[in-house]
Protein backbone atom coordinates (compact mmCIF):
# COMPACT_ATOMS: atom_id res chain seq x y z
CA UNK A 1 0.00 0.00 0.00
CA UNK A 2 1.62 3.28 -0.93
CA UNK A 3 1.00 6.75 1.39
CA UNK A 4 -1.13 9.13 -0.38
CA UNK A 5 1.07 12.38 -0.62
CA UNK A 6 -0.18 15.98 -1.04
CA UNK A 7 1.66 19.08 -0.95
CA UNK A 8 1.06 22.53 0.62
CA UNK A 9 2.48 25.28 -2.05
CA UNK A 10 4.12 25.13 -4.87
CA UNK A 11 7.00 27.73 -5.22
CA UNK A 12 9.77 25.80 -3.66
CA UNK A 13 6.86 23.11 -3.49
CA UNK A 14 6.81 22.07 -6.93
CA UNK A 15 10.59 21.15 -7.04
CA UNK A 16 9.29 17.38 -4.61
CA UNK A 17 6.43 16.29 -6.93
CA UNK A 18 8.38 14.40 -9.53
CA UNK A 19 10.49 12.36 -6.47
CA UNK A 20 7.31 11.54 -4.53
CA UNK A 21 5.47 10.45 -8.11
CA UNK A 22 8.62 8.12 -8.58
CA UNK A 23 9.30 7.41 -5.14
CA UNK A 24 8.10 3.46 -5.09
CA UNK A 25 6.51 3.47 -1.69
CA UNK A 26 4.13 7.12 -2.26
CA UNK A 27 1.59 7.98 -4.19
CA UNK A 28 1.90 12.14 -5.34
CA UNK A 29 -1.93 12.19 -4.35
CA UNK A 30 -2.89 15.81 -4.08
CA UNK A 31 -1.37 20.10 -4.53
CA UNK A 32 -2.82 22.81 -2.60
CA UNK A 33 -2.23 26.60 -3.71
CA UNK A 34 -4.13 29.25 -3.24
CA UNK A 35 -3.61 31.00 -6.66
CA UNK A 36 -5.62 28.69 -9.02
CA UNK A 37 -4.01 29.62 -12.16
CA UNK A 38 -1.23 28.34 -10.50
CA UNK A 39 -2.76 25.18 -9.04
CA UNK A 40 -3.58 23.93 -12.51
CA UNK A 41 -0.48 25.13 -13.91
CA UNK A 42 0.96 22.35 -11.74
CA UNK A 43 -1.34 20.11 -11.97
CA UNK A 44 -1.31 19.95 -15.37
CA UNK A 45 2.43 19.74 -15.92
CA UNK A 46 2.14 16.78 -13.64
CA UNK A 47 -0.60 15.23 -13.88
CA UNK A 48 -2.17 15.69 -10.64
CA UNK A 49 -5.94 14.98 -10.56
CA UNK A 50 -6.81 16.13 -6.59
CA UNK A 51 -6.30 20.00 -6.17
CA UNK A 52 -7.10 22.24 -3.73
CA UNK A 53 -7.32 26.02 -3.03
CA UNK A 54 -7.71 25.73 0.67
CA UNK A 55 -5.85 23.41 3.28
CA UNK A 56 -8.69 23.25 5.37
CA UNK A 57 -10.36 21.21 2.11
CA UNK A 58 -7.15 19.56 1.43
CA UNK A 59 -6.83 18.05 5.43
CA UNK A 60 -10.55 17.52 5.29
CA UNK A 61 -10.09 14.74 2.74
CA UNK A 62 -9.78 11.52 4.41
CA UNK A 63 -6.99 9.91 1.80
CA UNK A 64 -4.35 11.94 2.47
CA UNK A 65 -1.53 10.50 4.67
CA UNK A 66 0.87 12.51 5.04
CA UNK A 67 1.24 16.46 3.87
CA UNK A 68 4.26 18.27 3.22
CA UNK A 69 4.37 21.85 3.28
CA UNK A 70 5.90 24.32 1.52
CA UNK A 71 3.98 27.40 2.28
CA UNK A 72 5.40 30.94 3.52
CA UNK A 73 7.39 30.83 7.33
CA UNK A 74 4.22 32.81 8.88
CA UNK A 75 2.40 29.89 7.99
CA UNK A 76 4.50 26.45 9.14
CA UNK A 77 2.95 26.45 12.53
CA UNK A 78 -0.22 26.96 12.07
CA UNK A 79 -0.74 24.50 8.87
CA UNK A 80 1.45 21.82 10.98
CA UNK A 81 -1.21 21.65 14.13
CA UNK A 82 -4.13 21.63 11.86
CA UNK A 83 -2.23 19.00 9.84
CA UNK A 84 -1.50 17.33 12.85
CA UNK A 85 -4.60 17.26 14.54
CA UNK A 86 -6.36 15.91 11.26
CA UNK A 87 -4.19 13.00 11.63
CA UNK A 88 -2.09 13.66 8.99
CA UNK A 89 2.10 12.72 9.17
CA UNK A 90 3.53 16.38 8.58
CA UNK A 91 7.00 17.39 6.70
CA UNK A 92 7.44 21.16 6.51
CA UNK A 93 10.46 23.29 5.02
CA UNK A 94 12.11 25.14 7.21
CA UNK A 95 11.58 27.00 10.14
CA UNK A 96 9.43 24.65 11.92
CA UNK A 97 8.06 28.24 13.98
CA UNK A 98 8.25 31.54 14.21
CA UNK A 99 7.84 31.62 18.08
CA UNK A 100 9.40 28.99 20.57
CA UNK A 101 5.46 28.67 21.75
CA UNK A 102 4.45 27.53 19.04
CA UNK A 103 7.80 24.64 18.75
CA UNK A 104 6.48 23.46 21.69
CA UNK A 105 3.05 23.25 21.22
CA UNK A 106 3.67 21.32 18.19
CA UNK A 107 5.62 18.83 19.85
CA UNK A 108 3.19 18.43 22.66
CA UNK A 109 0.38 17.98 19.26
CA UNK A 110 2.96 15.52 17.93
CA UNK A 111 2.93 13.21 21.24
CA UNK A 112 -0.91 13.61 21.78
CA UNK A 113 -1.78 12.42 17.53
CA UNK A 114 0.90 9.75 17.55
CA UNK A 115 1.95 11.22 13.54
CA UNK A 116 5.38 11.61 12.56
CA UNK A 117 6.48 15.36 11.72
CA UNK A 118 10.12 16.33 9.90
CA UNK A 119 11.12 19.35 9.35
CA UNK A 120 13.15 19.22 5.84
CA UNK A 121 16.45 21.02 6.72
CA UNK A 122 18.41 20.19 3.56
CA UNK A 123 21.84 20.49 4.78
CA UNK A 124 21.44 17.29 6.83
CA UNK A 125 21.14 15.33 3.70
CA UNK A 126 23.80 17.16 1.80
CA UNK A 127 26.40 15.18 -0.16
CA UNK A 128 29.12 16.89 2.01
CA UNK A 129 27.38 16.59 5.10
CA UNK A 130 26.86 13.29 4.33
CA UNK A 131 29.94 12.87 3.49
CA UNK A 132 31.57 14.48 6.70
CA UNK A 133 29.36 11.93 8.58
CA UNK A 134 30.57 8.99 6.99
CA UNK A 135 34.35 10.22 7.76
CA UNK A 136 32.92 10.48 11.76
CA UNK A 137 31.40 7.04 11.50
CA UNK A 138 34.73 5.47 10.16
CA UNK A 139 36.78 7.25 12.57
CA UNK A 140 38.46 9.28 10.22
CA UNK A 141 37.86 12.77 12.14
CA UNK A 142 39.00 11.48 15.69
CA UNK A 143 37.41 13.17 18.38
CA UNK A 144 34.95 15.71 17.40
CA UNK A 145 36.63 19.05 18.88
CA UNK A 146 34.34 22.03 17.72
CA UNK A 147 32.05 22.84 14.81
CA UNK A 148 31.32 25.91 13.27
CA UNK A 149 28.66 26.88 9.99
CA UNK A 150 27.43 29.42 8.23
CA UNK A 151 24.25 31.00 6.15
CA UNK A 152 24.96 34.23 3.86
CA UNK A 153 22.15 35.04 1.33
CA UNK A 154 21.59 38.61 -0.46
CA UNK A 155 17.87 38.33 0.19
CA UNK A 156 17.10 41.91 -1.84
CA UNK A 157 14.36 42.04 -3.83
CA UNK A 158 12.87 38.66 -1.99
CA UNK A 159 8.75 39.13 -1.49
CA UNK A 160 6.57 39.68 1.31
CA UNK A 161 7.96 38.68 4.39
CA UNK A 162 11.62 38.46 3.57
CA UNK A 163 12.40 42.77 4.02
CA UNK A 164 14.25 43.02 7.18
CA UNK A 165 14.01 39.35 8.54
CA UNK A 166 16.13 38.95 11.45
CA UNK A 167 18.97 36.90 10.42
CA UNK A 168 18.80 34.19 12.81
CA UNK A 169 15.34 33.71 12.07
CA UNK A 170 16.40 31.23 9.48
CA UNK A 171 18.74 29.88 11.31
CA UNK A 172 18.71 26.28 10.73
CA UNK A 173 20.95 25.68 7.62
CA UNK A 174 23.46 26.32 9.96
CA UNK A 175 22.30 25.33 13.50
CA UNK A 176 21.31 21.83 12.21
CA UNK A 177 24.94 20.48 10.68
CA UNK A 178 26.35 21.18 13.71
CA UNK A 179 23.49 20.03 16.11
CA UNK A 180 22.58 17.26 14.03
CA UNK A 181 26.02 15.43 12.81
CA UNK A 182 26.30 13.97 16.71
CA UNK A 183 22.84 14.43 17.55
CA UNK A 184 23.60 17.24 19.90
CA UNK A 185 20.95 19.14 21.84
CA UNK A 186 21.43 22.55 21.75
CA UNK A 187 21.16 23.78 25.92
CA UNK A 188 21.88 27.23 25.44
CA UNK A 189 22.76 30.70 23.01
CA UNK A 190 24.39 33.56 22.84
CA UNK A 191 24.55 36.16 20.14
CA UNK A 192 25.80 39.31 19.16
CA UNK A 193 24.50 41.60 16.16
CA UNK A 194 26.44 43.58 14.46
CA UNK A 195 26.37 46.61 11.50
CA UNK A 196 23.04 47.84 10.37
CA UNK A 197 20.88 46.99 7.43
CA UNK A 198 18.87 50.34 5.50
CA UNK A 199 16.38 52.17 7.57
CA UNK A 200 13.65 51.22 5.70
CA UNK A 201 14.35 47.57 6.29
CA UNK A 202 14.48 48.06 10.42
CA UNK A 203 10.69 48.38 10.92
CA UNK A 204 9.46 45.10 9.32
CA UNK A 205 10.95 43.44 12.44
CA UNK A 206 12.40 46.32 14.58
CA UNK A 207 15.42 44.50 13.82
CA UNK A 208 18.68 46.15 12.90
CA UNK A 209 21.18 44.11 12.19
CA UNK A 210 23.17 43.17 9.23
CA UNK A 211 25.28 40.04 10.64
CA UNK A 212 24.16 38.07 13.66
CA UNK A 213 27.09 35.54 15.44
CA UNK A 214 25.85 32.99 17.69
CA UNK A 215 27.61 30.56 20.35
CA UNK A 216 25.79 27.29 20.83
CA UNK A 217 26.61 25.58 24.49
CA UNK A 218 25.38 21.91 23.76
CA UNK A 219 23.96 19.77 26.52
CA UNK A 220 25.58 16.75 28.36
CA UNK A 221 28.57 17.36 26.03
CA UNK A 222 32.19 19.45 26.27
CA UNK A 223 31.24 21.04 22.90
CA UNK A 224 30.38 24.28 21.51
CA UNK A 225 29.59 25.39 17.58
CA UNK A 226 29.76 28.84 16.33
CA UNK A 227 26.84 30.05 13.43
CA UNK A 228 26.72 32.94 11.65
CA UNK A 229 24.24 34.53 9.25
CA UNK A 230 23.75 37.53 6.76
CA UNK A 231 21.04 38.39 4.77
CA UNK A 232 21.10 42.42 3.70
CA UNK A 233 23.44 44.90 3.14
CA UNK A 234 26.34 42.64 3.71
CA UNK A 235 28.30 41.78 0.02
CA UNK A 236 29.15 37.88 0.07
CA UNK A 237 28.17 35.13 -2.42
CA UNK A 238 25.70 33.06 -1.52
CA UNK A 239 27.24 30.52 1.43
CA UNK A 240 25.54 27.34 3.24
CA UNK A 241 28.79 26.16 4.99
CA UNK A 242 30.17 23.72 7.65
CA UNK A 243 32.81 22.77 9.41
CA UNK A 244 34.13 20.35 11.34
CA UNK A 245 37.59 20.04 13.79
CA UNK A 246 38.41 16.63 14.89
CA UNK A 247 41.42 15.41 16.49
CA UNK A 248 42.78 13.41 13.22
CA UNK A 249 41.28 14.90 10.49
CA UNK A 250 39.09 18.66 9.78
CA UNK A 251 37.16 19.48 7.41
CA UNK A 252 36.66 22.82 5.68
CA UNK A 253 34.14 24.31 3.39
CA UNK A 254 35.15 25.87 0.75
CA UNK A 255 35.03 29.84 0.36
CA UNK A 256 33.93 30.25 -3.10
CA UNK A 257 31.23 28.31 -4.95
CA UNK A 258 32.51 25.48 -7.24
CA UNK A 259 36.00 25.07 -5.35
CA UNK A 260 36.41 21.61 -3.15
CA UNK A 261 36.58 21.61 0.08
CA UNK A 262 39.17 21.06 2.13
CA UNK A 263 40.48 18.27 4.55
CA UNK A 264 43.55 19.23 7.55
CA UNK A 265 44.93 16.04 8.65
CA UNK A 266 46.89 16.06 11.98
CA UNK A 267 50.47 14.41 12.31
CA UNK A 268 51.16 15.15 8.55
CA UNK A 269 54.51 17.37 7.12
CA UNK A 270 53.34 20.86 7.52
CA UNK A 271 52.72 21.37 4.08
CA UNK A 272 50.77 18.06 3.18
CA UNK A 273 48.73 18.86 6.16
CA UNK A 274 45.57 20.28 3.99
CA UNK A 275 44.53 18.67 0.80
CA UNK A 276 41.30 19.56 -1.57
CA UNK A 277 38.68 17.01 -1.52
CA UNK A 278 36.20 15.55 -3.74
CA UNK A 279 32.92 15.14 -2.23
CA UNK A 280 30.84 11.89 -3.78
CA UNK A 281 27.39 11.66 -4.41
CA UNK A 282 25.66 9.57 -2.86
CA UNK A 283 22.57 8.72 -4.54
CA UNK A 284 23.21 4.97 -3.88
CA UNK A 285 21.31 5.36 -0.61
CA UNK A 286 18.35 6.26 -2.55
CA UNK A 287 15.78 3.69 -4.38
CA UNK A 288 17.64 3.74 -7.89
CA UNK A 289 13.85 5.71 -8.74
CA UNK A 290 14.87 8.88 -7.45
CA UNK A 291 18.20 8.07 -7.33
CA UNK A 292 18.90 10.83 -10.53
CA UNK A 293 16.92 13.82 -7.83
CA UNK A 294 20.54 13.92 -6.52
CA UNK A 295 21.66 16.13 -9.19
CA UNK A 296 18.63 17.84 -10.93
CA UNK A 297 16.16 20.08 -9.88
CA UNK A 298 12.16 19.97 -11.06
CA UNK A 299 11.56 19.90 -15.25
CA UNK A 300 15.81 20.04 -14.89
CA UNK A 301 15.51 23.31 -15.90
CA UNK A 302 17.54 26.29 -14.06
CA UNK A 303 15.02 28.70 -15.53
CA UNK A 304 11.97 26.81 -13.77
CA UNK A 305 13.73 25.94 -10.50
CA UNK A 306 13.19 28.13 -7.49
CA UNK A 307 15.20 30.66 -6.82
CA UNK A 308 16.63 28.99 -3.23
CA UNK A 309 17.28 25.60 -5.08
CA UNK A 310 19.44 27.89 -7.67
CA UNK A 311 21.19 30.12 -5.61
CA UNK A 312 21.78 27.27 -2.98
CA UNK A 313 23.54 24.87 -6.05
CA UNK A 314 20.80 22.80 -5.58
CA UNK A 315 20.65 22.53 -1.87
CA UNK A 316 23.50 19.45 -1.99
CA UNK A 317 21.94 16.73 -3.86
CA UNK A 318 19.51 16.65 -0.14
CA UNK A 319 15.72 16.57 -1.63
CA UNK A 320 15.04 12.82 -2.87
CA UNK A 321 16.63 12.02 0.71
CA UNK A 322 14.66 14.66 2.19
CA UNK A 323 11.85 12.57 1.12
CA UNK A 324 13.03 9.01 1.67
CA UNK A 325 13.75 10.06 5.38
CA UNK A 326 10.29 11.51 5.76
CA UNK A 327 8.35 8.29 4.24
CA UNK A 328 10.62 5.57 5.54
CA UNK A 329 9.98 6.79 8.90
CA UNK A 330 5.95 6.42 8.09
CA UNK A 331 6.41 2.77 6.89
CA UNK A 332 8.75 1.68 9.67
CA UNK A 333 6.94 3.63 12.34
CA UNK A 334 9.61 5.23 13.90
CA UNK A 335 11.08 8.68 14.20
CA UNK A 336 12.64 10.69 10.75
CA UNK A 337 15.62 13.10 11.55
CA UNK A 338 15.12 15.67 12.76
CA UNK A 339 12.06 14.74 14.46
CA UNK A 340 9.97 17.21 16.27
CA UNK A 341 12.25 17.49 19.54
CA UNK A 342 15.00 18.10 17.11
CA UNK A 343 13.40 20.14 14.86
CA UNK A 344 12.17 22.39 17.89
CA UNK A 345 15.64 22.61 19.76
CA UNK A 346 17.24 23.87 15.77
CA UNK A 347 14.77 26.11 15.06
CA UNK A 348 14.63 27.64 18.89
CA UNK A 349 18.23 28.10 18.82
CA UNK A 350 17.95 30.68 15.82
CA UNK A 351 14.59 32.69 17.55
CA UNK A 352 16.72 32.67 20.99
CA UNK A 353 19.83 34.05 19.05
CA UNK A 354 17.99 37.06 17.58
CA UNK A 355 16.54 37.67 21.17
CA UNK A 356 19.84 37.08 22.76
CA UNK A 357 21.51 39.56 20.23
CA UNK A 358 18.76 42.37 20.81
CA UNK A 359 19.70 41.36 24.54
CA UNK A 360 22.71 42.41 24.07
CA UNK A 361 24.48 38.71 24.39
CA UNK A 362 22.82 37.40 27.34
CA UNK A 363 22.82 33.79 27.20
CA UNK A 364 19.46 32.14 26.92
CA UNK A 365 18.13 28.84 27.36
CA UNK A 366 16.45 26.57 25.75
CA UNK A 367 13.83 24.45 26.53
CA UNK A 368 13.59 20.72 27.22
CA UNK A 369 11.54 19.66 24.34
CA UNK A 370 12.22 16.48 25.17
CA UNK A 371 10.70 16.06 28.75
CA UNK A 372 7.12 17.34 27.02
Amino acid sequence: MKINIAIVGLGFGAEFIPIYQRHPQTNMYAICQRNTEKLNEIGDAFGIEKRYNNIDDLLADPAVDAVHINSPIHNHAEQTLKALRAGKHVACTVPMATSVEECLEIVKTCNETGKKYMMMETVVYSREFLFVKELYEKGELGKIQFLKASHQQDMDGWPGYWPGLPPMHYATHCVGPVAGLLQLEAEYVSCFGSGTIREELIPHYNSPFAVESAHIKFKDSDLSAYVYRSLFDTARQYRESFEVYGSLKSFEWPLIEGEDPVIHTAKKPEPEIPERVKVPDFAHYLPEEIQSFTTQGVYNEEDNAHLSFIQGSGHGGSHPHLVHEFVSAIVENRDPFPNAVQSANWTSVGILAHDSAMDGGKLKNLPDFGTI
